[in-house]
């Protein structure tokens, strides 16, 4: 079972696809999100990394700056104030 994501800054999408865990530091701890997680919204941390783990050993890691991680029915976004792939 898989779940969408989208890791966004300001200037553009940076990842988009299927995943079967995210990985992120919010301001309350670090965070791991599956298929079926119950919906929140999470403060990301100042500098921190998010992992997505896709399910096909290639795992994305994106560097992110601040911003935001919600979690709905639809899938994970994270929404960042700056964001690159590592």
């Amino acid at each position: 079972m898989a779940m969408r994501v989208a890791v966004v800054s300001p200037e553009k999408e940076i990842w988009s696809g299927e995943a079967e865990l995210v990985l992120a530091r919010t301001l309350d701890g670090d965070i791991g999100v599956m298929p079926g997680h119950i919906p929140l919204l999470g403060v990301l941390a100042e500098e921190g990394e998010v992992i997505i783990r896709t399910g096909t050993g290639n795992d994305v890691t994106a560097k992110v700056s601040g911003g935001f991680l919600s979690v709905t029915d639809d899938g994970v976004s994270v929404l960042a104030e700056r964001a690159e792939l590592s």
